[in-house]
């Protein structure tokens, strides 16, 4: 590779229709047809999936760069992307889809909107993995020919979110609902209360949440979601067609509502709060009135805030309550789910009790014969298989993973992908089954990056058990199209684990990249072999002191750096420096403790100027700092020049006076919740005076999101105006149903003085509000 210089883009190759995950029911190549999608394309949807349409294009503007209209179509589009409620394959059913790709179109057809949805996940698949990024990429954006006819096995498929033992905001409960909702998972199981925490408002008993919700494993402040905060994840988890079903544990696990209420022990006296692990100690009072009204009220009000059709209750791991109180308790609580007009659905447990219709018990167990499970299904219930020791996501993968526990075993991915529901317990008939769910206990969890790490590459292994044929599975052909998949994750952001049973593919290779390991200087590093790595290596054993040059790149001119890093260890510093270890110091920038020396991220700064050739030197305390892959020098000498900086700027109003519209234009790029222009009302503009007339081509608009706020308030829908002389104005791009952080809108150069901010209302679900944090204007 040249380095120190950008070398040219290099077209990725077409993805292979046999490249899916979830695998399919049928694929069909087309040999030597490749459809390109084009700046000019528009999404072309019927009257009923317009907002299917909304969430294709908000996956491909910020990368493509690309308008990318929505509209309402009645008729068949010969061009385009069109997505279509008729002239599907009726072996599709309510959630299949059929997937064309000719030379002129791709069309997905379905029954319904939310087999659109699945077509749309596996149209993403099929197109490069940068069309995962969120800021724009060079392309081309191909998407190779054939048909795709294809439908789910199962209409149960789930992933559980243990919120109880560590509390976990709605943006990161969101931020998953958007990674499992790509790999065709429709149900996410909310685990809203154990011995550790309360994590939903009750009314009627609203020291469960303020008290009872106070802490988490040990320590910490806890949380809970508001009544408003909990049916915004139920909508935002509907708009990618995931149901939400929600889980309050009990008889036992439930040491934070006997903490919050001494009545609901029989003693009478309220327990202190919980911060341990240890399971089976708790037990709400079966004997007890006041026990029955009290689960009433809470199935109740929790039934109304979920439009889905399944509450579930539980009932696992009850040893502090006697069987006849077990099946006691069960028998009065479970015809509240009915009264609440909901179905139960809980652990496998729940068999030991008497049935109640369409019932749903989960099988969490690790042998393949269950008196409970078996007996529940005798009774009719349907069951979702969730067999701990293949399908929990919270155990380890091997002994040395540094999350996790393993009183199920070690579930690598091949363990967790070779196995089949309908085979799995003899005596659980295959009409049984009505689906798989994947759940995650947070004993050792404490952030969206562990979550990641611990999901995947398992929770894609057990969706494909969920959504594909057993005929069509395969571990050989799986662990290659796995591997495909970690470009992809590598663009959205996701920390995942490098299991080496996966032949991991090679994100391509970015422009201006160099591998760590080209150094042409060092002292005391390593050259380490690393299948996670870009080239299948990197430069290890990093110590405090040590140091690589680079006599072939250059500083001169250079603004920016970009590092790919991994740490299992302390962590420590890279500093950016001229001409030598000890040279002037350009920048600086932390590396974290990564979650393992596999798990790689970006770290980036900026930099001073400085000229001569790059060195690298490395601090902090202790050994084993980090590991690094690649890096990247950015920016050029002069760099862009951002014409709206510190220029005068107008709105039509704002939301406080700390939010006005010269924020947006201050040059503080971090944002906050007081450095922004936030505007209310049914119309909202803002525009800002360059003072004389030049071309502009290019516009980066930072949201909601990029500064602290949650990505909800994110400005959705807008157009971006030019005019001469701030009286006649014309439209030079338009953006709808944006979610990203950073939007950058490229459009035909243009002279002009004035640029505008038209925000369409309302931009959010859950705010009528615009915030912008900066909005910068570049000539091209």
């Amino acid at each position: 590779m040249a380095v120190g210089v950008a070398e040219p883009a290099r077209a990725a190759a077409v993805v292979s229709l046999q490249s899916v995950v979830p695998v399919p029911a049928s694929v069909q190549p087309a040999a030597g047809v490749t459809y390109t999608l084009p700046p000019n394309a528009a999404i072309q949807t019927h009257a009923g999936a317009t907002a299917v349409g909304d969430h294709l294009a908000g996956i491909l503007r910020p990368s493509t760069g690309y308008a990318l209209p929505v509209t309402t179509v009645s008729g068949t589009p010969s061009g385009g992307i069109a997505l279509l409620l008729t002239g599907a394959d009726p072996s599709v059913g309510a959630e299949g889809y059929q997937l064309d790709i000719t030379a002129a179109a791709i069309t997905i057809r379905a029954q319904t909107a939310a087999g659109l949805f699945y077509g749309v996940q596996t149209l993403r698949q099929l197109l490069p993995p940068t069309v995962e990024a969120r800021s724009v990429q060079p392309g081309p954006w191909e998407v190779a020919g054939g048909r795709i006819v294809d439908r789910p096995r199962y209409g149960y498929r789930g992933a559980m979110l243990d919120v109880s033992r560590h509390f976990f905001g709605p943006d990161v409960v969101k931020r998953y609902v958007d990674e499992i909702s790509q790999y065709k998972v429709n149900v996410l199981h909310l685990h809203l209360s154990d011995d550790q925490g309360w994590r939903i408002v009750i009314d009627a008993w609203p020291r469960l949440a303020t008290y009872g919700g106070s802490t988490q494993v040990g320590g910490g402040p806890g949380g809970y979601y508001t009544k408003a905060q909990y049916t915004d994840l139920v909508a935002y988890a509907a708009a990618r067609h995931i149901t939400i079903v929600p889980e309050i544990d009990m008889p036992g696990h439930t040491n934070a509502a006997l903490a919050s209420y001494a009545e609901l022990n029989c003693d009478g006296v309220a327990p202190p709060l919980y911060t341990g692990i240890e399971v089976g100690f708790s037990s709400l009072c079966v004997p007890k009135e006041i026990t029955y009204t009290f689960v009433r009220q809470v199935l109740a009000e929790l039934a109304a805030l979920t439009p889905g059709p399944y509450v579930h209750v539980g009932g696992d791991e009850a040893h502090s309550t006697s069987d006849a109180d077990y099946r006691t308790f069960m028998n009065r609580i479970q015809p509240f789910v009915g009264a609440a007009g909901k179905t139960v659905m809980g652990w496998h447990q729940l068999g030991q009790a008497d049935h109640t219709p369409g019932r749903v018990a989960q099988f969490w167990g690790t042998t393949t014969a269950d008196a409970d499970l078996a007996a529940a299904v005798s009774k009719g219930d349907k069951v979702v298989m969730s067999p701990a020791n293949k399908a929990y996501l919270d155990m380890k993968y091997t002994p040395e993973t540094p999350l996790g526990l393993s009183w199920a075993g070690l579930i690598e991915v091949q363990t967790a992908y070779n196995w089949d529901p309908a085979t799995l317990v003899p005596g659980v008939p295959a009409g049984a089954i009505l689906g798989v769910e994947a759940p995650m206990w947070s004993e050792t969890l404490t952030r969206l990056a562990d979550i990641e790490f611990m999901a995947f590459p398992r929770l894609p292994a057990l969706a494909e058990i969920a959504w594909s044929p057993q005929s069509a599975r395969n571990w050989d052909t799986f662990r290659v199209r796995l591997g495909a998949q970690g470009p992809r994750w590598t663009a959205q952001g996701i920390n995942f684990y490098r299991s080496p049973q996966v032949p991991w593919a090679s994100a391509p290779p970015t422009p201006g990249r160099v591998e760590a390991e080209s150094f042409t200087s060092q002292s005391g590093v390593q050259i380490v072999a690393d299948p996670a790595a870009h080239g299948g290596n990197r430069v290890g054993y990093i110590d405090n002191g040590d140091w690589i040059g680079f006599s072939g790149v250059s500083v001169t001119g250079r603004t920016g750096f970009t590092a790919r890093v991994a740490s299992g260890g302390p962590g420590g510093t890279i500093q950016v420096r001229a001409g030598s270890a000890t040279g002037p110091l350009l920048g600086s920038v932390s590396v974290p403790n990564t979650g393992g020396y596999g798990s790689y991220v970006d770290v980036s700064t900026v930099l001073s100027a400085g000229s001569g050739p790059l060195h690298l030197a490395f601090t902090g305390s202790g050994g084993g700092l980090f590991d690094i892959d690649d890096f990247a020098l950015t920016g050029s000498s002069p760099p862009a020049t951002n014409l709206a900086l510190r220029k005068p700027a107008t709105a039509d109003s704002q939301c406080a006076p700390t939010e006005g519209p010269e924020k947006a234009v201050n040059g503080s790029t971090g944002g906050g919740n007081a450095d922004k222009w936030c505007s209310v009302g049914a119309t909202k503009w803002w525009r800002v005076d360059l003072r004389s007339s030049t071309s502009v081509g290019r516009v980066v608009i930072r949201h909601a999101g990029a500064g602290g706020e949650s990505t909800a308030f994110n400005t959705r829908d807008f157009d971006i105006q030019a005019s001469v002389d701030g009286v006649t104005w014309s439209t030079v791009a338009q953006v709808r149903g944006n979610t990203a952080n950073v939007t950058t809108t490229t459009f035909t150069p243009i002279a002009a003085r004035h640029l505008r901010l038209n925000v369409l209302t309302p931009t959010s679900n859950s705010d009528r509000a615009a915030r912008i944090y900066e909005f910068e204007a570049y000539a091209s």
